[in-house]
């Protein structure tokens, strides 16, 4: 055998991952249950996310306002995802 050979006595192995993640997705639809809703979930986020920067003091404001402009913290468009 050569010592360099690597490759001996492995078996390959593959595994489906789009049926893995289909198979993920069902089990955490299935955790949450009949009573949760995706709207009000997302409206309680909407709602925490407001309150989290009100009330801010001038200068919170301002690096707040540059910290959006810049892409690092998300605006309030649709969709809220920072750019970076």
């Amino acid at each position: 055998m050569n010592q360099h050979d690597n490759t001996t006595g492995l078996v390959p192995f593959t595994i489906d991952l789009t049926f893995e993640e289909a198979r993920r997705r069902a089990e955490v639809v299935t955790a949450l249950g009949p009573s949760w809703d995706p709207v009000a979930a997302l409206e309680g986020e909407n709602a925490a996310y407001a309150l989290l920067y009100s009330g801010l003091d001038a200068e919170q404001q301002r690096t707040y306002d540059l910290l959006v402009a810049a892409g690092v913290l998300p605006g309030e468009e649709p969709g809220r995802a920072a750019a970076h």
